[in-house]
């Protein structure tokens, strides 16, 4: 459980992008509630990465170069684990292309955790050009909910609002305790990206412990709602990301990760919201052969990178 005295880890993944990773590291490493540790993985094995870290996060700067790319998901579990070998009671996820909203979100987490006795808190992540907007569109229900307020039950006062359970965001701004990675684990390398993050939340949800979305706290994230497309009038999406190598990974994680136990009940509606956005809103019969191809090739468990490799 999060504790208001946990020693905390912040852990940040950069790849070739050391202007995005200064706005990250000025805010993550200047919260009221200060980190024990800011540690950055760093992808792409920069200096002009390690002498930022030392810039903004002196002593308490922890660089992790790699001469791997490990992508986000490998990239999480190697700062995850060095968060741990050090002592961290708890680890503080931020992307370099992401920060949190102001300088009292962690302080703002651990209250929401504390008060509600979670394993996990995640802040709301909120569109960088336009805060009021979700980056990421989300679904409760059967309704997609695309803009900060609709989170909000309009049958109680905003004001005695301020958790949503069982739903998180975990690799943009979550703040997790180190208990509960001893019970779900740390991210899986295999993903490299995309999905990696939902099938961390299916072992979340899976584990009995208890988390959610802190809803008075945020974390700013480029746009990325442009991939979800709507079918059926709105009623279901698909996601089609903008470039090849996007798909790949997402389609062929995807493909495994609906054969995870407490995903399976799902794969009907997969197969038939992709066939529909495929084959009868673009018409792209080769589209659809490739998504399904990737697809069968994550099933399966064939992890392999693009070009074969």
């Amino acid at each position: 459980m999060l504790k208001a005295d946990s020693r905390v880890a912040a852990v940040i993944v950069t790849h070739k992008r050391v202007d995005l990773l200064r706005a990250s590291l000025d805010v993550v490493a200047n919260q009221t509630r200060p980190v024990e540790w800011v540690i950055v993985v760093d992808n792409g094995c920069e200096d002009a990465v390690r002498d930022l870290l030392n810039d903004v996060a002196g002593d308490r700067g922890v660089y992790l170069p790699s001469a791997t790319n490990l992508g986000g998901a490998g990239g999480f579990a190697y700062g995850f684990l060095q968060a741990l070998a050090l002592g961290a009671e708890a680890v503080w996820c931020a992307d370099d292309d992401g920060r949190p909203e102001n300088t009292e979100v962690l302080a703002t987490l651990m209250e929401c955790a504390t008060r509600h006795y979670l394993d996990e808190v995640s802040p709301v992540v909120c569109n960088l050009a336009e805060p009021d907007k979700l980056a990421f569109p989300l679904r409760r229900g059967i309704e997609w909910r695309r803009y900060r307020s609709e989170l909000f039950d309009p049958k109680h006062p905003v004001e005695e609002q301020d958790f949503l359970p069982n739903i998180a965001s975990l690799f943009n701004g979550a703040l997790i305790s180190a208990d509960a990675m001893a019970r779900i684990g740390v991210p899986d390398y295999r993903l490299f990206i995309r999905g990696d993050e939902v099938e961390y939340h299916r072992r979340l949800s899976r584990s009995g412990l208890k988390f959610g979305t802190c809803l008075s706290a945020a974390y700013l994230h480029p746009d990325g709602s442009d991939e979800f497309k709507p079918i059926l009038g709105g009623r279901m999406h698909t996601q089609y990301p903008d470039n090849e190598g996007k798909r790949f990974f997402t389609y062929r994680n995807r493909g495994f990760l609906m054969n995870q136990p407490g995903m399976r009940r799902l794969l009907p509606q997969e197969y038939a919201r992709f066939a529909w956005f495929f084959l009868v809103q673009r018409r792209d019969v080769n589209g659809f052969k490739q998504w399904l191809k990737l697809h069968q090739m994550g099933r399966k468990e064939h992890f392999e990178r693009p070009g074969g490799h």
